[in-house]
């Protein structure tokens, strides 16, 4: 199996990342976590949501933050958006890029978006059609594609019908993420394999959480299927507030070290990675997730 030469990152840590805080995050300080994330290189940064701030109110200054970022050209800044009240902001806000959410799971759609996969899909279709009209891109993400908190075991064949509905809609790309973390290889393989007989694999990128500590085992077999677009979030932050014992997404600093490695071509600069992830580290007053942060931090210090 050959590995892919290059691989796009997309950066999640402003938006996945800090959705769930408790403290709320100054808007000052998600700008300047975007503009530290845009000079290490990445080429997706995924902004914030728009989304109602009674769920999520670490996302209600959605608005200031797209107002406040310096917009690098060839720079993607995408936003998470559930519905058309979502779009309609978003739209206002000058957004070029928008994410739609479904679920691979039927529990998991009723306790998290409180509507069945079906339903959730409806609403998306006139977000998508909108999308398209004001020449917007749009991406997917299916969540628990390896397992799901309250039903268990989730078929690839569910994540596929998914995947498959999103793409007919218009989305560009498939993000598959492993929302809980259950994942391992083989399990992985079987799932992407089957989702791509539905969208085509250049087609999909990956989302994995390291809450068993398969991410970046998960992350090499996609690549030897021939994925190559992975999300991943500065220095392993975020999680799924309806997943309890969910850890973070797998850490950027994580993914670069492990790609420079295979000579994988990224065009992200690690040292301002780590930066970025010292800062906002520093911000939330905690050590980073990431195992290649914290060898850098004790690196530099000795």
């Amino acid at each position: 199996m050959t590995l892919p030469k290059k691989v796009r990152i997309v950066e999640v840590g402003p938006r996945d990342g800090l959705q769930n805080e408790a403290g709320v995050v100054a808007t000052a300080v998600k700008i300047e976590l975007i503009h530290l994330l845009t000079d290490a290189g990445l080429t997706a940064i995924e902004a914030t949501a728009f989304v109602s701030p009674k769920w999520v109110p670490q996302m209600a200054d959605n608005a200031e933050v797209m107002a406040g970022i310096r917009r690098k050209p060839g720079v993607a800044y995408p936003v998470l958006v559930p519905n058309m009240n979502g779009f309609d902001a978003a739209l206002a806000a000058g957004v070029g890029e928008i994410a739609v959410f479904g679920a691979a799971s039927e529990a998991f759609s009723r306790k998290n978006i409180n509507c069945s996969i079906a339903e959730s899909l409806a609403r998306f279709e006139p977000v998508a059609q909108a999308a398209k009209q004001h020449g917007l891109s749009v991406r997917g993400y299916v969540s628990c594609v390896a397992g799901c908190p309250y039903q268990g075991v989730v078929e690839p064949a569910a994540v596929a019908e998914v995947a498959a509905e999103l793409y007919r809609m218009g989305c560009y790309e498939i993000s598959l993420g492993d929302t809980i973390g259950v994942g391992t290889p083989g399990k992985i393989q079987a799932m992407l394999s089957a989702v791509a007989k539905a969208v085509p694999m250049e087609k999909l990128a990956v989302h994995f959480h390291d809450t068993y500590g398969q991410a970046l085992a998960n992350l090499y077999a996609a690549m030897e299927l021939g994925v190559a677009t992975m999300d991943s979030s500065v220095a392993g932050l975020g999680g799924c507030p309806y997943a309890k014992g969910a850890s973070g997404n797998v850490a950027t600093e994580d993914v670069v070290y492990l790609l420079n490695g295979l000579g994988i071509q990224t065009g992200v600069d690690i040292d301002l990675v780590f930066e970025a992830g010292r800062f906002i580290c520093g911000q939330l007053q905690r050590t980073p997730a990431s195992k290649v942060a914290r060898a850098m931090a004790a690196k530099k210090a000795a």
